[in-house]
């Protein structure tokens, strides 16, 4: 087995984790400062396995052209952290992620264009099967609208409601067993909430919606990271190109909680099991980070970044016992052609 398979893989049950942790802990708590505090967690694990690989002298041997695509890599990270978390603040995990690993496709296309990395039968159609099967996952329709009991799948919570006790104090028993509320996002609530009998409307579109713009701008963001990591990696030490991105990732995070007024009480208003998993979701990140670096530097990213996309296998096994969700014959079926898109070209080993 080769050793950048190896290191994919850790990559992808790592990025599993982050998801996981991430959804429980950004509960109640602005998705821009969870970020931010998600980022220092992970500027502190990188910087400590930068020192223990013993790199951080190969810092002055870094040339000018690493140094821009380390700091397009950064800035394309940070933008893909702060849509993917408001995406999951948004919607459920099992709608969010799908739309995150499509990231793959987009990602062996510019492969294909700027590294001139092959794309043979095998990998077109498996980029075709990816494509399909992140389709069949999707199932947004059914998204706009769900039921008291299926609305923390929905992704509602105290943000994207934006309705706090002192102006609406309703609760389970308020609303009832029979009560449907809409996902309402942050900009769709205050004056043009309406109660008419037990539903809850907006005068905007669903916010079901709002989530769908965040996680393909992440997806996005990401196929950028991967590409200008793959450029930059090659000549620098994997854990000490991670540390150094961060370090440009932490104070654009934080700009972020500045600019959208996310810091001040809402830092002190966090609870202790949100800290708690946010910090774990940050060490995972790092850990993520550290593998897939490393599995770039041996490997092609056509090849690197689908297995560490099959996270998203993880994901929703997780997102099943631990967050409760639900997922239909669509989903599955679309899932099994993602897995199959994914892995094809590679285990196959059909000459490009």
């Amino acid at each position: 087995m080769e050793l950048w398979f190896i290191y994919a893989v850790g990559a992808a049950v790592f990025a599993a984790l982050t998801t996981i942790f991430a959804k429980i802990g950004i509960k109640n708590v602005d998705s821009n400062l969870a970020t931010a505090i998600r980022t220092v967690v992970v500027l502190v694990f990188a910087w400590v396995m930068v020192f223990v690989a013993g790199s951080q002298d190969e810092i002055r041997y870094i040339r000018g052209e690493t140094w821009l695509f380390l700091a397009l890599s950064a800035f394309a990270t940070g933008g893909s952290w702060l849509c993917y978390f408001r995406a999951l603040k948004l919607g459920s995990v099992n709608k969010v992620v799908p739309i995150d690993k499509s990231s793959t496709i987009l990602t062996m296309i510019l492969a294909f264009i700027f590294l001139s990395e092959p794309v043979g039968l095998m990998t077109a159609i498996g980029m075709v099967l990816m494509g399909a099967g992140t389709w069949l996952m999707l199932d947004i329709k059914k998204e706009s609208v769900s039921t008291g009991k299926g609305s923390e799948n929905a992704g509602i919570d105290s943000e994207s409601t934006d309705i706090d006790s002192d102006n609406a104090n309703i609760g389970s028993e308020d609303i009832g067993k029979n009560s449907v509320s809409t996902n309402i996002d942050s900009e769709s609530t205050g004056k043009d909430i309406k109660h008419s009998g037990e539903i809850w409307i907006t005068k905007n579109k669903p916010a079901g919606q709002s989530w769908l713009l965040f996680a393909v701008m992440s997806a996005v963001f990401a196929s950028l990271t991967a590409i200008f990591g793959r450029i930059g990696v090659a000549n620098i030490d994997a854990s000490l190109w991670t540390a150094m991105r961060t370090i440009i990732v932490g104070p654009l995070t934080w700009l972020m909680v500045i600019i959208s007024g996310s810091g001040g009480d809402k830092i002190k208003k966090v609870s202790r099991r949100c800290w708690l998993f946010l910090v774990l979701s940050g060490a995972s990140t790092g850990a993520s980070w550290l593998f897939f670096f490393h599995a770039l530097q041996i490997g092609n990213a056509s090849h690197v970044v689908p297995i560490d996309k099959l996270s998203i296998v993880l994901v929703m096994t997780f997102a099943r016992l631990f967050l409760g969700e639900r997922f239909s014959i669509k989903s599955i079926i679309g899932l099994v052609l993602l897995m199959i898109g994914t892995l094809s070209p590679i285990l196959l080993q059909i000459p490009e």
